[in-house]
């Protein structure tokens, strides 16, 4: 498959239970036993990647180029949250998302959020380009 069969409407969803390792009070973005921020920003970006890869080409993946969060509601350790992402747009290697995420009660959150294509190999050389 290849990037040409991504098209505004595909959509998928994946889920994490709410553990202290996801809290913010873990994750250092808070005080608090609740699920961080940098947890959903993870939770969006892999609903993202396990929807694109399908669609990509052998020795091709996409990484995160912007995302824009909204953290809405708070959710309790025990809960289980989802996070529903939606292809919105594709101009040429650059896919547009639309994310929400819900726990068991309520939208707790929802972002927008581009990936680029890229070429792996390609992409490793520049990094490590970087490292000499």
């Amino acid at each position: 498959m290849s990037v040409e069969t991504l098209r505004p409407g595909l959509a998928g969803e994946t889920s994490e239970l709410v553990t202290e390792a996801v809290s913010a009070r873990h994750i250092g973005s808070g005080d608090l036993r609740v699920y961080a921020t940098p947890a959903m920003v993870a939770l969006i970006e892999r609903a993202s990647v396990l929807l694109l890869a399908p669609h990509l080409a052998p020795g091709h993946s996409t990484v995160g180029t912007g995302l824009t969060v909204r953290h809405l509601a708070p959710t309790p350790l025990g809960k289980t949250v989802r996070a529903r992402v939606e292809v919105v747009s594709v101009n040429g290697g650059r896919i547009g998302l639309r994310a929400e995420v819900w726990d068991e009660v309520e939208k707790v959150g929802e972002a927008e959020h581009e990936r680029a294509v890229i070429d792996v190999e390609r992409f490793l050389r520049r990094v490590e380009g970087k490292r000499a």
